[in-house]
């Protein structure tokens, strides 16, 4: 796979949009890896990675987005 900025080998995928990306052009972001609720806390709490590969072109909402075509 190459990178998708400037087509040299990538070494990673980006977790948000599947592109490669090099060691130059990658970068991070938080990821939500599962939402639960615990036994002892009641309220949604979340697994998160702090440093998921990005590659930096892909541009993740912040807010989610309905799907009714999907009900």
């Amino acid at each position: 796979m190459d990178c998708w900025v400037c087509e040299r080998t990538a070494l990673g995928a980006c977790r948000f949009c599947g592109r490669g990306t090099c060691r130059e052009h990658a970068k991070t972001q938080p990821f939500v890896f599962d939402v639960f609720r615990g036994n002892k806390h009641q309220m949604l709490r979340a697994l998160v990675v702090e440093d998921a590969l990005h590659c930096g072109v892909c541009r993740p909402r912040g807010d989610p987005v309905d799907l009714p075509e999907l009900e």
